[in-house]
C-alpha cells in the first residue's frame, strides 16, 4: 500500500490510522489503529502485531486507509524512548530510494539495537563461585565458561554464553548448580562530554589557518563540503579537532567516521589528550550493553561526539552539527552486503539534509572528491608539509627483474641492505605485504591438485601459524593436510607465493635477533588489540613490523624510518576500474609511515613494472600529474565520476536457475541512447558462499538518473523465486 506524503508536524489521536514502517526487508508500510489510551506522532517507536508475532517499528505518517477497517489491528504500545528524528526519517527514505534497497532494510540500520528502545532493565552478571562446588559435573562447555570468567569482569548470561561458545542453558545450569554467582550490574555509563576548551597542542601556521577556517564554517552552520588534503604527518586530525570543538561549544553533536575502527588506538589517545575525555564509540566490538547505552545516549542528545565505523551514520542524532569522514578515500566505507551503500557519499547526503558542514579528510583523496573540488562543489584546505619540521621520506623503486631475491625468498638485496642498516641504527622498519596468511595457494607437486574453497571461486589460503587452510571470502577452513587428497601421497604439498607469515619466516631466518610482529586483520581485530600493537611499537618492543593494509594509515611511530613494500604491483592486477588509483593511495599511505619523527625516512618499493605510472608517480612525488592523468582517462571513457555505473548481481544456489534468471533480465535490459548494459557474464568470483553469481553492468551518462531506469527494467523482468537480484549503485568492487 502507498501512504500519503507525511507531514512532520502530524500527531495522531486515539482511533486514527497510522502508517508504521517495520525493520524488515519490505518496501511497504502497514496501517495500524491508535488505541484509546495513546497519542502518537511521526517518528515514534511502537510495538505492533504482525501475523502471530510482535515487532517494533516507526510511525511514518497517516495511514493510507485502503484496507477494510475490520482487518486493521491496533498499536500495542509506544516504546519509552526519544522518537526517530525527522532528519533520520528523511535520510532512511533518501538512502532507500538512491540505493534501490527496501525501506525496511534501511530502517533496520537505524534500529540496530532493539533493546535500546526501552529503558535499561536491572542486569544480572555472573562470577565464578569460589571455591567451585566439588560435586559439579565438569564438561568441556562448563570448562570454557569458567576459563572465560577467570581473568575478566562479570558478564551477563548472553555475553558469557557467546564468549564461551556455549548455549544459554549451560549458564543457567551452572548457576542453578551453584558454580556461578549472580551479582547486580550497574547500567553502562558513558564517558563525560568532551571539553571543547581543554588545552590542545600548538599548531603550525598552516594548521592554524586551516583549523580556523573549518571551525568558522562549523560555527556558521549551513551545508558545505570541505576537503582537508594533507600529506601523511601533516596533523590533519588536530586541525579538524578545532571544528569538533566549535560544534561542541554550540551544544551540537559530532560524528567522526573512521574506515576501520580497529585502527583507532592512537586516534582515541589524541582525542582524549585534546578534549579531556574519550568520545562515544560505535563499532562491532562493543558489548550489547555498550551498544544499548550508546544508542540511547545518541537518541537523547547526550553523546556529544561519536566515533565509529560506517554504521554509525545511521544512529538517531537529534542535533548533529558536524560530520567528519577521515581517510575518505578508503574502500572500507563501501558496504558490499545487505544494504549496499558508500558511507562517505551517504555522509555528504546526511549533512545536506541537516544543512550542516562536513569535512572529508585524506592524504590521497578519491578521484570523485578531487573532481568535485575542481568543479567548485567542494572547497579545499591543504596541508602540504609535515608538522614539526619532519620531512617526507625518499622513495626508491627496486626493479625486481634486475635485482631479484634468491629463489624461494622475497626480500631483494637492495631492501635487505637497507633493512640491515636500519636495525644497526636502532630504528624500526615496516615490511608491507597485502596478503594475509602464509601462502595464497597450496598445490601438490606430484599431481597438481590445488586446494579450492568448495563454496567460492577462490583458492584456500594457508595459515601456517593456525595450522589451517582458509577461504577469505566465506570463512570455510580445514586443518592443514599431511597428504594430497587427490593422489594420496605424503610430503608433496607446497605453498605458492608469499603471505605475511611466510615473510615473517624469512625475516626471522635472516635476522634472528630482531623482534618481529605480524599486523593483519587475523590478529588485529579490535580496538584493544590495536592499542596493544601501538604500545609495543611505540615503546620499541618491536624492531620489524610485517603488516597488511591494516597498518597503512593513521599510525605515527617516530622511530619507524624504513618502509619496504614486498609486492608493490599486487593491487594493479585484475583490470579493476580503480586499480591504479587504489594502488597509488595504498602505497602512498604505507610510505607515509616512514620518517614521521626527527629521523628521516626511506621507502623501498619492490616492483616488476617499474615503468608503470603508479610507480613513477610515487618515486617522483608528482601526485597531481598522476591524478590528472587518471581523471583524463576516466573522462575519455565516460567512467565515474564522468559517468554512472550500477551493477546487478543475479545469484542463487541452483546454477541453472541463476542462468535462466540472468537470461530473463538480459532480454528486458534497457535500450536507450545514453544507457548501455553489459552482460550477463559470470562474476570474477563466480560462486560465493555457495551461491552462483552472474553480473550485469549498467553504464550511463553522468546526467542520467539510473534509478528509474533500473526500476523499470526490474518491473519488466521475471526470474525464478529461488534467484536473488542484488543492486549495487556506484559499485566500488567488481568481484
Amino acid at each position: 500500500m502507498t501512504a500519503p506524503a507525511p507531514d512532520p508536524d502530524l500527531s495522531f489521536a486515539p482511533g486514527a490510522l497510522v502508517s508504521v514502517r517495520l525493520p524488515l526487508p519490505l518496501s511497504e508500510a502497514y496501517d495500524y489503529k491508535v488505541p484509546a489510551d495513546l497519542h502518537l506522532k511521526r517518528g515514534d517507536f511502537v510495538r505492533v502485531p504482525l501475523g502471530n508475532r510482535q515487532v517494533s517499528g516507526v510511525v511514518w505518517g497517516a495511514g493510507a486507509g485502503d484496507i477494510e477497517p475490520k482487518r486493521i489491528k491496533a498499536v500495542l504500545y509506544r516504546h519509552d524512548c526519544a522518537p526517530l528524528p525527522e532528519i533520520s526519517l528523511k535520510f532512511v527514505d533518501w538512502v532507500s530510494g538512491y540505493a534501490l534497497q527496501s525501506m525496511g532494510s534501511v530502517l533496520k540500520m537505524a534500529m540496530s539495537v532493539p533493546d535500546a528502545l526501552d529503558p535499561p532493565k536491572p542486569m544480572t552478571g555472573y562470577l565464578t563461585t569460589q571455591p567451585v562446588p566439588e560435586d559439579l559435573r565438569m564438561t568441556p562447555a562448563r570448562e570454557r565458561v569458567l576459563a572465560t570468567l577467570q581473568d575478566g569482569p562479570p558478564r551477563i548470561a548472553a555475553e558469557l554464553a557467546r564468549e564461551a561458545g556455549v548455549t544459554p542453558g549451560v549458564i543457567k545450569g551452572m548457576a542453578e548448580a551453584g558454580a556461578l554467582q549472580p551479582i547486580s550490574l550497574a547500567p553502562v555509563v558513558l564517558p563525560p562530554t568532551p571539553d571543547p576548551d581543554h588545552p590542545g597542542p600548538t599548531l603550525s601556521d598552516d594548521q592554524n589557518k586551516a583549523a580556523e577556517k573549518l571551525a568558522a564554517d562549523t560555527s556558521a552552520g549551513g551545508f558545505a563540503v570541505t576537503l582537508l588534503d594533507g600529506v601523511p604527518g601533516a596533523g590533519k586530525t588536530e586541525v579538524y579537532f578545532h571544528a569538533v570543538a566549535a560544534a561542541l561549544r554550540q551544544g551540537k553533536q559530532v560524528l567522526v567516521l573512521l574506515p576501520e575502527i580497529a585502527l583507532s588506538a592512537q586516534w582515541m589517545e589524541r582525542f582524549r589528550a585534546r578534549f579531556g575525555h574519550p568520545p562515544a564509540e560505535w563499532h562491532s566490538d562493543l558489548t550489547q550493553g555498550q551498544r544499548r547505552a550508546t544508542w540511547r545516549a545518541v537518541a537523547e542528545g547526550k553523546a556529544g561526539v561519536v566515533v565509529g565505523a560506517r554504521s554509525a551514520l545511521f544512529l538517531p542524532y537529534p542535533d548533529l552539527g558536524l560530520i567528519v569522514v577521515d581517510e575518505e578515500h578508503e574502500g572500507a566505507f563501501k558496504q558490499e552486503e545487505g544494504v549496499i551503500y558508500n558511507a562517505r557519499d551517504m555522509a555528504v547526503v546526511r549533512a545536506q539534509l541537516s544543512d550542516i558542514p562536513i569535512a572529508l579528510v585524506s592524504a590521497t583523496p578519491s578521484l570523485e572528491t578531487v573532481v568535485n573540488v575542481r568543479r567548485g562543489r567542494y572547497t579545499e584546505l591543504q596541508l602540504p608539509a609535515r608538522h614539526g619540521g619532519a620531512s617526507l621520506p625518499s622513495v626508491e623503486l627496486v626493479d625486481m627483474l634486475k635485482a631479484p631475491p634468491p629463489r624461494g625468498h622475497w626480500l631483494s638485496p637492495v631492501l635487505l641492505e637497507k633493512l640491515t642498516k636500519t636495525l644497526d641504527a636502532g630504528e624500526q622498519a615496516l615490511l608491507f605485504l597485502n596478503r594475509r596468511g602464509y601462502a595464497p595457494l597450496t598445490l601438490c607437486r606430484t599431481c597438481g591438485h590445488r586446494f579450492k574453497c568448495p563454496r567460492c571461486t577462490a583458492w584456500l589460503v594457508e595459515h601456517r601459524l593456525a595450522h589451517r587452510l582458509q577461504c577469505h571470502h566465506c570463512g570455510f577452513q580445514l586443518p592443514l593436510p599431511e597428504i594430497c587428497p587427490s593422489c594420496e601421497k605424503p610430503d608433496t604439498l607446497v605453498p605458492c607465493g608469499p603471505g605475511v607469515e611466510r615473510l615473517l619466516e624469512e625475516v626471522n631466518t635472516l635476522f634472528p635477533d630482531a623482534r618481529t610482529l605480524i599486523a593483519a586483520s587475523d590478529n588485529i581485530h579490535s580496538p584493544k588489540a590495536a592499542a596493544h600493537l601501538v604500545e609495543q611499537i611505540e615503546t620499541h618492543q618491536i624492531d620489524i613490523v610485517i603488516g597488511t593494509q591494516i597498518v597503512a594509515k593513521g599510525y605515527h611511530f617516530p622511530m619507524l624510518t624504513l618502509v619496504g613494500a614486498i609486492d608493490a604491483d599486487l593491487g594493479l592486477q585484475g583490470g579493476d576500474l580503480r586499480a591504479a588509483e587504489r594502488t597509488y593511495q595504498l602505497l602512498y599511505q604505507v610510505a607515509g609511515r616512514a620518517g614521521r619523527g626527527e629521523r628521516p625516512g626511506t621507502v623501498c618499493l619492490q616492483t616488476y613494472t617499474i615503468a608503470h605510472p603508479v610507480m613513477q608517480a610515487l618515486a617522483s612525488g608528482e601526485r597531481e600529474a598522476f591524478v590528472s592523468a587518471e581523471i583524463s582517462a576516466r573522462e575519455a571513457t565516460g567512467m565515474p565520476p564522468y559517468g554512472r555505473l550500477a551493477a546487478l548481481i543475479v545469484s542463487g544456489e541452483d546454477e541453472r536457475a541463476v542462468d535462466d534468471g540472468a537470461a530473463g533480465l538480459g532480454r528486458t535490459a534497457p535500450n536507450a541512447p545514453d544507457v548501455q548494459v553489459l552482460g550477463p557474464a559470470p562474476a570474477p568470483i563466480a560462486m560465493l558462499r555457495g551461491r552462483h553469481r552472474r553480473r550485469f553492468l549498467l553504464m550511463a551518462g553522468r546526467n542520467v538518473q539510473i534509478q528509474p531506469v533500473i526500476r523499470s527494467w526490474l518491473a519488466r523482468a521475471r526470474w525464478p523465486n529461488k534467484v536473488r537480484v542484488q543492486i549495487d549503485i556506484d559499485p566500488y568492487s567488481f568481484m
